[in-house]
């Protein structure tokens, strides 16, 4: 029975291993501050979430926070607008997607699909019209809200009903739900 001879390893392999492995890490040490550089800095990933303290917005109410630069609708809807908002049938609608960050594209823009469950009375929306970019009106108590009591948009007269949905102008889309989630019942976290 022949056995084949098994060449042990000598001074010249560990040297040649450890200068790899040298040259390796070395190598990793030089390039992290390159690799380190394309990542945000620390005001970029600050703004990538904001909580929002929603205790002092009343029912009826809304307020206007910034978020990654846009502003955000976040509107505390009266029983009589939830209620309007599932009655719309989707037929009667411009968008037929929810245009919810969270949902999937095809989702359907029911109001369920645009809020939160056991929230509905929140909307939260990215108050920026999907037409030209315009700031729609509708969240003091005094602007014009539109035919479907929601937002209009004064530039080219653009109506939103209270989901946020396109009725009626020239946007194409439906206003962007962002993602959000309650983190208690009086604070949200957006993104």
């Amino acid at each position: 029975m022949a056995t084949g001879s098994v060449e042990e390893p000598n001074r010249r392999d560990f040297i040649v291993i450890a200068a790899q492995a040298f040259a390796g890490v070395g190598a990793a040490v030089a390039l992290w501050p390159f690799i380190q550089q394309m990542n945000p800095d620390a005001s970029t990933q600050a703004l990538a979430s904001i909580e929002v303290d929603l205790s002092p917005v009343k029912e009826g109410q809304a307020i206007t926070v910034s978020w990654r630069g846009k502003p955000v609708f976040v509107r505390h809807r009266t029983g009589q607008e939830v209620q309007a908002a599932k009655e719309v049938r989707l037929g009667d609608l411009v968008d037929r997607s929810a245009r919810n960050d969270a949902l999937p594209e095809s989702a359907p823009a029911t109001d369920p699909n645009r809020t939160k469950k056991g929230k509905e009375n929140w909307i939260v929306l990215v108050g920026i019209c999907t037409h030209l970019g315009c700031i729609p009106k509708g969240q003091s108590l005094n602007d014009s809200r539109g035919d479907y009591g929601g937002w209009f948009c004064p530039c080219h007269g653009s109506h939103y009903d209270t989901a946020g949905r396109i009725r009626r102008g020239p946007a194409p889309r439906n206003l962007e739900v962002p993602t959000y989630e309650f983190v208690s019942d009086s604070k949200i976290k957006i993104g």
